[in-house]
């Protein structure tokens, strides 16, 4: 349960309304075990070419690193004890050629796994060095 003011609100009925909606995702996140940083940056920032940014001050001794992926960013958390090849939960790269990304990954040692085609897409999934599942997504080839 939320503690503060918000959760007072609703707890004690208040209402308030609703002037905008959800009007996008500014973040998603996923975890790696603790004291991995320096695997996860050479896998993330290193093999996939994704840019690393700045944490706020407040959140830096926290472990982890964040990501910018386009418009949005990823936040990359540690976290001890969890089964993460046991998951379906996973995020999805929107790629311009995944062909080249299915052969990147697998000469990188991370084979794709079997998928269920889309409609309209090319796509595959592989794992992390950590268990996370991926997926690289882009428009079906022509041809």
């Amino acid at each position: 349960m939320w503690t503060g003011a918000i959760s007072d609100r609703i707890v004690t009925g208040q209402k308030r309304q609703m002037t905008a909606a959800i009007t996008g995702l500014h973040h998603a996140q996923i975890t790696i075990p603790e004291g991995a940083e320096e695997t996860g940056r050479a896998f993330y920032c290193g093999l996939l070419g994704l840019p690393e940014i700045p944490k706020p001050f407040a959140l830096a001794g926290r472990g982890g690193f964040w990501l910018q992926v386009g418009a949005l960013q990823v936040h990359i958390g540690t976290e001890a004890g969890v089964a993460r090849e046991m998951t379906k939960a996973h995020l999805a790269y929107a790629v311009a050629d995944v062909m080249a990304w299915c052969e990147r990954l697998a000469a990188a040692g991370f084979a794709p796994l079997d998928g269920i085609p889309l409609p309209g897409y090319d796509r595959f999934e592989c794992r992390d060095p950590f268990g996370n599942r991926l997926e690289f997504i882009g428009p079906r080839a022509e041809g």
